[in-house]
């Protein structure tokens, strides 16, 4: 029988408490050398408050760290980074208006060669180039970071925590905003890295990545440790049981089928959006989810900032129920019934410092100050109402909303515009960075929307959500509108010929 590999990492009775609220209640976590163990839990688990104590930027108020089974405290992150521990972000930690290699060094270059003595330009490019030919990044440590793509970024993140040694990475949805290929070739260097003996901690919502990169699947739900799942054991519906503790009820999608759409809502015709070179022409129906699928740059993003009133169109026309519709800004938009829930929630849709009731009250404030006083009775009313509609886990409508989950953010976002009545309402990218029971409610709430009338446009690059949300599929590529597949027929095979450009179909 092989004997297990030397445990590099423990952490034992971990407990971290905030006011009002204990967000992890003696849990233990486990690495092995050479592994990559998965942590998974559903948004407000504990999963980034665990990571945060192992990465130095929180002291946990119980419990303790072991490194190579010697205990150690961990009182910031530059003793974390010491220890061989790097944390990597899902917002990427770089200075873009400095290079490659003045990111890779940036806060170590004195220290390298005693405080009055930092590290030579040329030598510090000459270090960066090695690590970055160990990553597989092929640019030279002089290009500025403000050139690079997502993938490549990370790839910085990476070479950053190599330069230091690390000897474990903490990665935290490091695919969020990757396409496909810089996804494959994230993996093959997660792969490389674990043959090198370097521990990963991989945080992540995607199963499927999961299910091919984890040796080790930890589980925390509520602030507590659940259990682990090796390799062999680990199924997707293990995995959701454990996180959400139960089996997901009845279907993961809300039935599509049978739902008859009602008038045209939106309409738009010979669009011209900036930056596009095709006119573009669709319509979407009171009831209706249409669903928007292409690759990264499709121009689908794009398409909404202009019915929304971001970048208004350089041509064509748009009516909304009959009447024209021509939105110079956002809120000519929003005055209209067409709301947008942006695919970054935190910058664009969120006012994070502010409690739930702020951000709900924000956007209607006109409607909640008619004479010139804040009418914070009514805003209580309807922020109370959205979070128990949205069932949003908060203790109370006071709660900052830089405090909450990803999952129970976007729940802010979409009851702020639900308080409203919207007509329209496009959401791009609903479910990123959501937990499988999150996204569950997510979808029940979309499907219950539909079914009230509204008509809602749905960005994503989920194929699944895709497939298993959209009564019409709008396939997008390089910025034109390929065809409209109806939900009879609907495949993934069918929309990635199309998102890819090999094949023409009719628009429906």
């Amino acid at each position: 029988m092989t004997a297990p590999p030397p445990t590099l990492l423990a952490m034992r009775g971990i407990t971290k408490r905030f006011p009002g609220v204990v967000a992890l209640q003696d849990v233990s976590l486990e690495l092995f050398r050479g592994e990559v163990l998965s942590l998974m839990g559903e948004n407000g688990a504990g999963k980034s408050t665990l990571m945060k104590i192992l990465g130095g930027a929180q002291l946990p108020d119980e419990g303790e760290i072991l490194l190579d089974g010697r205990p150690i405290v961990l009182h910031d992150v530059g003793e974390a980074k010491r220890s061989g521990i790097a944390l990597i972000h899902q917002e990427l930690m770089l200075a873009r208006n400095l290079d490659i290699a003045a990111n890779i060094f940036l806060g170590t270059e004195r220290k390298r060669r005693g405080l009055l003595f930092p590290l030579p330009r040329r030598e510090m490019h000459e270090k960066a180039q090695k690590v970055l030919d160990r990553v597989g990044l092929r640019l030279s440590s002089s290009t500025p970071v403000s050139l690079l793509t997502a993938g490549q970024m990370q790839m910085v993140e990476i070479a950053k925590a190599l330069v230091l040694n690390a000897r474990i990475i903490i990665m935290d949805e490091p695919t969020s905003s990757l396409t496909a290929g810089e996804s494959e070739h994230l993996f093959g260097i997660i792969r490389q890295l674990r043959s090198e003996g370097i521990g990963i901690v991989y945080i992540s919502h995607r199963m499927e990545e999961v299910m091919a990169l984890a040796d080790r699947v930890t589980v925390l739900r509520d602030g507590r440790y659940v259990g682990d799942l090796t390799r062999a054991e680990a199924t997707h519906d293990k995995i959701v049981a454990m996180m959400v503790g139960r089996e997901l009820s009845g279907q993961y999608f809300p039935a599509r089928e049978g739902r008859k759409a009602g008038d045209v809502v939106l309409e738009a015709r010979e669009l011209v959006v900036p930056g596009a070179p095709h006119r573009v022409s669709l319509s979407v129906r009171a009831g209706e989810i249409l669903g928007f699928a292409g690759l990264v740059g499709a121009g689908r993003t794009e398409l909404m900032q202009t019915i929304f009133g971001v970048t208004p169109a350089l041509g064509g026309t748009m009516t909304l129920l009959g009447k024209p519709y021509t939105p110079q800004n956002t809120r000519d938009a929003i005055d209209r019934g067409v709301y947008l829930a942006p695919e970054d929630r935190k910058r664009h849709g969120l006012v994070l410092p502010m409690s739930i009731a702020q951000n709900t009250s924000l956007p209607d404030i006109k409607n909640y100050n008619p004479w010139g006083f804040l009418d914070r009775a009514r805003e209580r009313t309807v922020a109370e109402a959205e979070l128990k509609r949205l069932r949003t886990k908060a203790p109370s409508i006071e709660q900052r909303v830089v405090n909450l989950s990803g999952g129970n953010q976007q729940k802010v976002v979409l009851g702020k515009w639900l308080a409203m009545q919207p007509k329209v309402l496009i959401l791009d990218e609903p479910t990123r960075g959501i937990d499988v029971g999150a996204k569950a409610e997510i979808y029940r709430h979309m499907a219950a929307l539909a079914a009230e009338g509204i008509a809602i446009l749905m960005v994503s690059s989920d194929m699944e959500e895709i497939l298993g949300m959209s009564d019409r599929v709008v396939v997008m590529h390089e910025r034109a509108i390929k065809g409209v597949l109806p939900r009879e027929g609907l495949t993934q095979e069918r929309i990635a010929r199309m998102m890819t450009g090999k094949s023409e179909e009719a628009a429906a």
